[in-house]
């Protein structure tokens, strides 16, 4: 095996892209795919919500010259799981998002977090994915395990993080994913 090889499969501790899915439609769910190709400052190639402004419909409608935070989407798998023990089947790419990680809090990241995914791709968190009522129509009442209030009454959003695209490169199931955490004070994600 060489030094490539074992760099593009990560050990089972290792974060890890577990699956990529694109469409280029605007439709809700994303099909699975083998591999997406990210692209420096607009996205995933072939993907409707690409570009360099927002392709968010309901965004486009307010203002479709604002930037587009939401190039790429990522979920962890981890939310598949605790939603099964909650009665719900969830697979990679039925709740919109572009790359299904395992291994790494991705909630927990701070705003500005690098990932770097495969050999070369990178891409900046800008923010947390605001849930909407479409959810449902993956199975009803899901919605509800998407966005949860603490006792404290701090709201609790779990259906992934957004990023725009700082490094090109093409990512597939099993590449590391690693964090590359902002330097200076810390700013929790808030919804883009």
């Amino acid at each position: 095996m060489d030094h490539r090889d074992s760099a593009a499969r990560p050990d089972a501790d290792t974060p890890r892209v577990v699956s990529v899915s694109r469409d280029d439609g605007h439709r809700f769910s994303k099909p699975r795919v083998e591999e997406i190709r990210l692209i420096e400052g607009w996205g995933v190639e072939g993907d409707a919500h690409a570009g360099t402004t927002v392709q968010h419909l309901s965004r486009v409608a307010r203002d479709p010259q604002q930037p587009n935070l939401r190039q790429v989407h990522l979920i962890h798998s981890e939310l598949f799981d605790e939603v099964h023990r909650n009665g719900f089947d969830v697979e990679p790419g039925e709740l919109g998002e572009n790359i299904t990680t395992a291994g790494l809090d991705l909630l927990a990241l701070p705003t500005g977090t690098v990932l770097h995914i495969g050999e070369s791709a990178s891409i900046r968190l800008t923010g947390l994915r605001n849930p909407c009522e479409q959810i449902n129509g993956i199975a009803p009442r899901l919605m509800k395990e998407m966005v949860v209030r603490r006792s404290d009454g701090t709201v609790v959003r779990k259906a992934g993080v957004m990023s725009v695209v700082l490094t090109g490169g093409v990512v597939r199931p099993g590449d590391a994913v690693r964090a590359e955490l902002p330097s200076g004070d810390h700013v929790a994600m808030e919804p883009v």
